[in-house]
């Protein structure tokens, strides 16, 4: 009981939130470009006062995504960089072109800019959403793709990871421990793992779990976990984290995704098999994408 008290204080960034990013005021919106970009189309305000808009490079026709913010707010945005410099060169992570900064040109405030890699194919969720002619869900194997009706819909595609918000090392966890920072959850509900609302665990386990959920979502359309009517955001935590509930997992998928489920799904985190084992997992290890697919590409 003392810990689902605790939890009443807790922080949450999740897509309940999302009309609250929207009508802020992230940073001027008369900036139009920095030293390097021209704005060509806003696309939306994001999570910690960022603006996010398609821009064209001076002097190139290469289009490119700007995510900005206000020097003030810009410590996560900073911090994504740094993630996204580690990975520089992976084929599943959206490239990054580098960071500047620039001067707003109604208020003088200095506005930090990164600048990332295009997804011309927009992003996962509407994807899945306008796959298989609006019923939603995507096929499991290129062959069936090719089977299926609509091209634009069914078209093979390369997903890459397109930011890192609440991504964190092992050493951030490790020191969160000492402090009351590790009764904070952030992340999106639907995909939170027993052991993150329950004890507070961090780690790749947690990510697994949530691995699973996106699995789930992109083969059926809709999500693993949803809070259903009347219930509130802490009844719903209750039921993940307490209540021994485990996504259904779904019918009319292949065994080889049902098995694969399972391996994500398991409520002790301990026994969840890790990134390592999934990789060789028969759903996994006949479809993994060459890196150089030449495949259009789509934020996840």
């Amino acid at each position: 009981m003392e810990e689902r008290r605790r939890r009443k204080a807790v922080k949450l960034m999740d897509d309940l939130m999302v009309e609250e990013f929207c009508v802020m005021s992230c940073c001027s919106r008369n900036i139009h470009g920095g030293k390097t970009w021209e704005e060509v189309k806003h696309i939306a305000h994001g999570a910690r006062n960022t603006t996010i808009s398609l821009a064209k490079q001076v002097g190139l026709p290469q289009l490119v995504v700007v995510k900005y913010a206000a020097i003030d707010d810009s410590d996560t945005l900073q911090r994504q960089r740094e993630v996204h410099a580690k990975f520089q060169g992976c084929p599943y992570i959206l490239r990054c072109y580098g960071d500047e900064y620039c001067t707003a040109k109604d208020n003088g405030r200095i506005i930090y800019n990164v600048l990332f890699e295009h997804a011309s194919g927009g992003n996962l969720a509407d994807l899945i959403k306008t796959s298989r002619g609006g019923a939603g869900g995507l096929p499991e194997s290129d062959q069936e793709e090719e089977e299926g009706a609509s091209a634009s819909a069914s078209a093979a595609f390369d997903a890459k990871i397109a930011d890192f918000w609440i991504a964190k090392s092992s050493k951030q966890i490790l020191a969160e421990l000492r402090w009351e920072d590790r009764w904070c959850l952030e992340g999106t509900p639907r995909y939170m793992s027993p052991e993150v609302i329950a004890d507070h665990k961090k780690g790749p386990a947690c990510d697994i779990w949530a691995l699973g959920c996106v699995v789930v979502e992109m083969l059926c359309g809709q999500p693993a976990f949803s809070i259903k009517p009347g219930e509130s955001l802490e009844d719903f935590l209750d039921r993940i984290g307490y209540g021994g509930e485990s996504p259904r997992i779904p019918v009319g998928i292949s065994r080889e995704a049902q098995d694969f489920l399972k391996r994500c799904f398991v409520r002790n985190s301990k026994s969840r098999w890790n990134a390592s084992r999934l990789l060789s997992h028969p759903f996994l290890k006949d479809h993994i994408p060459d890196a150089e697919s030449p495949h259009k590409k789509v934020r996840k």
